[in-house]
C-alpha cells in the first residue's frame, strides 16, 4: 500500500449527492456531521467535490435528469471508490418506482456498494453503513495493489525466473 493510500485511509472523505425526493434522508445525512454524532472525530470530511471523495453517499430515487449528473460525478472520482445508497428511495425507488420519470434506485445508474435501508435512514444507520463501506474500500484498494505488483525478471539464466516486488 502506498504512503498516499495509508494516508487517505485515514481520512476518507464522503461526498453527499442528492439525487431527488423528500430530502428526509440528506438532513439525516448532515446530522452525521453535527456535534451530536460527528463523523469528523474519526476523520471522515464531507467534501463538495467528486475529485476529493473517497466514499459516494447517494439519497434520493435517481429520475432521468439526475441520471446523468451521478454518472458523470461517479466517472470523476478516484478509484478505488465506493457507492452508499441511503434511504429506501435509493435502494429501490420506493413509491416512487412505478411513476414516468423514475428510473428506480442507485444501482440503475451506478454499482453500488452498501445499501443502507429506511425512510428516512437513522444517522446511526448511516454512520454504520460508510463504516462498513470504509471496510470494503480497503478491500478494493488491497486488491488494486495486488494487481499492480509488477514481476521482473531475476538471474541471467532466462529460464523464466521471477520475483514479485
Amino acid at each position: 500500500m502506498s504512503l498516499v493510500d495509508r494516508a487517505r485511509s485515514k481520512s476518507p472523505w464522503v461526498m453527499h449527492f442528492d439525487t431527488a425526493g423528500c430530502n428526509g434522508c440528506s438532513i439525516e445525512v448532515f446530522a452525521c456531521f453535527t456535534p451530536l454524532y460527528d463523523l469528523e472525530r474519526f476523520g471522515i470530511v464531507n467534501v463538495g467535490n467528486p475529485k476529493h471523495a473517497d466514499v459516494l453517499l447517494v439519497t434520493g430515487t435517481v429520475n432521468h435528469k439526475a441520471k446523468r449528473v451521478l454518472k458523470t460525478v461517479y466517472d470523476q472520482m478516484n478509484h478505488p471508490k465506493v457507492v452508499v445508497a441511503v434511504g429506501i428511495c435509493a435502494t429501490s425507488g420506493n413509491v416512487f418506482h412505478q411513476s414516468y420519470n423514475c428510473l428506480g434506485g442507485v444501482d440503475k445508474v451506478v454499482p453500488v456498494d452498501v445499501y443502507v435501508p429506511g425512510c428516512a435512514a437513522r444517522p446511526e444507520a448511516i454512520i454504520d453503513g460508510i463504516f462498513l463501506a470504509l471496510k470494503k474500500l480497503e478491500e478494493k484498494r488491497r486488491d488494486k495493489d495486488a494487481s499492480h505488483r509488477e514481476v521482473e525478471p531475476t538471474g541471467t539464466s532466462g529460464q523464466g525466473e521471477a520475483a514479485v516486488r
